[in-house]
């Protein structure tokens, strides 16, 4: 990886600022002491005369080593405490003694420095600690600053942070997203070798944005191609460039770039860019505020009149239809790479990544478990995984078994069990007969999905839940019949109450939004009604607005009232057909409710067997059990 000069630059640069400020700190003490003192020299003559007259108030005589000179430091009567004189004295002429004598008669104090090196080291030490002290003290602050708990020295600096991961992450660690990965490959070549494309007079795309659901992998994705490329990589995310103050944004936007190109090639990564990228104008009267001047450096930076050679940006959304048109067209972000929900093969991957730490017993099979979770996300898989180790833990277990796979996956599904809830046998039954309509529905059904799991254990908001999925793995694409059939077991739920307990309940609302939903659809977006194939409703929701707020309506009064009376048509025939299924496997329901009631919770494996017998096989044989036991207890 090639070394970053800039950081080495700053280095010199603060290292080169602390060496001033620590020169201009020790000059200033110094200074400070030679102000503060000051001393007059004597002649040997002088000090005799004023020893002699009573002048003196005390002196210490310190020896001179190798030298025939002794000197004297001391005050007279009218000096101030921080003056003093000092005089050179010949031996030979003026004795030790005789100046003790003049000291006895004249009475001041006098001390000699039998060891003439401590006076020095004393006064070095008095001098050098205040300084070292002061010294520490302005380091201890500057390094503050640079730490960053002041943020006024590097407010309009660019937050990015460079190889977060330290570059660990490869393609291989990367589980699924075949198709991704061939996607950005290039990249990866380009960054390794750009003069191969050079030559032909290709131009690698400038920009690669990431357009997905969340928790689809999108990061990991450009993670993994900054280390394929062993190239420096910036991560940053797109609410960090916002900030109170207009121009700040912009400012780090510069500084972020002027940094990258002390270290191209090298790839800056911007996550959730629709922070920062959304479409400009759509604040009440316009303006540029700091969001947008952000935005327009960004372009300008991206593909303007600089050159940025040698520097692939990569950015992250979920957002793609809020982005400013100018974010993407080619020069910019040149390419989209859809990061969708993995399919069965991939999530057997990605388990199997997030399962390398973890001990299974042996009825766990990775690969049906990857078909027992469609719909999830490479995140949510690695969430159940730790959910489910956690219940194994928590159950004092030396393995994680499908007990605690079935149980994370309703939590991650539908929140954790409310086994505190108290329940009334009533509601027991109700909810029981509930759910038992909408399973029949599904295993009576030709064009349900399949009925994997039903509980009428409290999870969430609801009272029970039946599992229903795909018969196989297919795009998102629907038939009409297959909506028909969504509808007809949404509504089962509810034909078996009113047929079986007599009694409806508020417990269906949810089914006939979800019902209503679906009906709507297939009458103003889908054409799946006597209305024709006309699209009536569009989906977009109005940037200005936020995503959703309002729909398109293309259609008149009269078309309204017409669409209304298909949505009514379409449901009230599913109803139908769901009460006439409910009627015909009247014994199915109450055997699957009466079972729910015993049980709370079975299994595809247990409906199936409950279908073709009419009873559980392993409750039976552990029932047979406990009355032979208690036949022997008896006797």
């Amino acid at each position: 990886m090639k070394i970053k000069k800039t950081n080495t630059n700053n280095v010199i640069k603060s290292v080169l600022m602390y060496g001033v400020l620590i020169l201009i700190m020790i000059g200033a003490v110094c200074l400070y002491n030679f102000s503060r003192f000051k001393t007059y020299n004597f002649t040997q003559t002088e000090f005799l005369e004023k020893a002699s007259s009573g002048e003196i108030t005390e002196i210490v005589i310190t020896p001179k080593i190798n030298s025939s000179v002794y000197t004297v430091e001391g005050k007279l009567k009218d000096y101030k405490k921080t003056e003093n004189f000092k005089a050179d004295i010949l031996y030979s002429e003026v004795s030790v003694d005789k100046i003790l004598s003049y000291a006895d008669s004249m009475e001041f104090k006098v001390k000699v420095n039998k060891d003439p090196g401590s006076t020095s080291i004393f006064a070095i030490l008095l001098n050098i600690v205040p300084t070292v002290v002061l010294v520490a003290a302005v380091l201890y602050f500057f390094s503050k600053i640079a730490s960053g708990n002041n943020k006024s020295m590097d407010f309009g600096r660019s937050t990015a942070k460079l190889n977060p991961d330290g570059g660990q992450v490869k393609f291989t660690d990367v589980a699924g997203l075949k198709e991704e990965k061939e996607e950005v490959r290039e990249l990866i070549d380009f960054l390794k070798n750009p003069k191969k494309f050079q030559s032909l007079g290709a131009r690698i795309p400038k920009g690669v944005l990431l357009v997905g659901p969340p928790g689809t992998g999108k990061t990991l994705l450009a993670k993994a191609v900054a280390g394929e490329a062993n190239v420096p990589f910036y991560y940053i995310s797109g609410s960090d460039f916002v900030e109170l103050f207009v121009g700040v944004g912009a400012s780090r936007v510069r500084d972020m770039f002027k940094e990258a190109k002390h270290n191209a090639p090298c790839l800056i990564f911007i996550d959730e860019i629709d922070a920062v990228g959304r479409q400009r104008g759509t604040g009440i009267g316009g303006g540029h505020d700091e969001r947008e001047q952000t935005l327009n450096q960004l372009l300008t930076e991206m593909d303007g009149f600089g050159a940025n050679e040698g520097i692939i940006i990569i950015a992250a959304t979920n957002r793609p239809d809020v982005l400013d048109p100018a974010l993407l067209r080619p020069g910019r972000f040149d390419r989209q790479v859809t990061v969708n929900y993995p399919d069965s093969s991939e999530r057997a991957e990605i388990l199997k990544v997030h399962a390398k730490n973890k001990k299974f017993t042996d009825d766990v099979n990775i690969k049906n478990l990857s078909k027992r979770t469609p719909g999830f996300s490479g995140a949510d898989l690695e969430n159940l995984l730790n959910e489910a180790a956690l219940l194994a833990v928590r159950r004092n277990k030396t393995a994680i078994g499908m007990d605690e796979i079935d149980e994370a996956t309703d939590r991650v599904l539908m929140g954790p069990a409310k086994v505190s809830r108290k329940i009334t046998d009533k509601e027991k039954k109700l909810v029981s007969l509930h759910e038992a309509g909408h399973a029949v529905i599904g295993l009576k059904l030709e064009d349900a999905q399949d009925v994997h799991k039903i509980t009428i254990i409290p999870r969430g908001m609801a009272g029970g839940y039946t599992m229903m999925m795909p018969k196989e793995e297919h795009m998102s694409l629907a038939t009409k019949n297959e909506l028909l059939a969504q509808i007809t077991g949404l509504l089962g739920g509810r034909v078996s109450e009113e047929l079986l307990f007599g009694e409806i309940s508020t417990g269906a609302s949810d089914d006939f939004s979800k019902a209503t939903k679906i009906a709507r659809s297939m009458v103003t977006e889908y054409g799946m009604s006597d209305l024709g194939p006309v699209q009536l409703e569009t989906r977009q929701g109005n940037v200005f607005l936020g995503r959703d707020y309002d729909k398109a309506k293309n259609f008149s009064d009269q078309v309204a009232l017409e669409i209304d009376t298909e949505v009514r048509k379409i449901v009230e025939s599913c109803y139908k057909e769901a009460t006439r299924i409910i009627k015909e496997n009247k014994k199915l329901v109450i055997l699957i409710s009466n079972t729910l009631i015993e049980h709370e919770t079975i299994t595809k494996e247990e409906i199936d067997e409950l279908v073709t017998t009419g009873k559980l096989s392993k409750y039976e044989s552990s029932k047979k059990e406990k009355e032979n036991d208690e036949e022997a207890e008896n006797e």
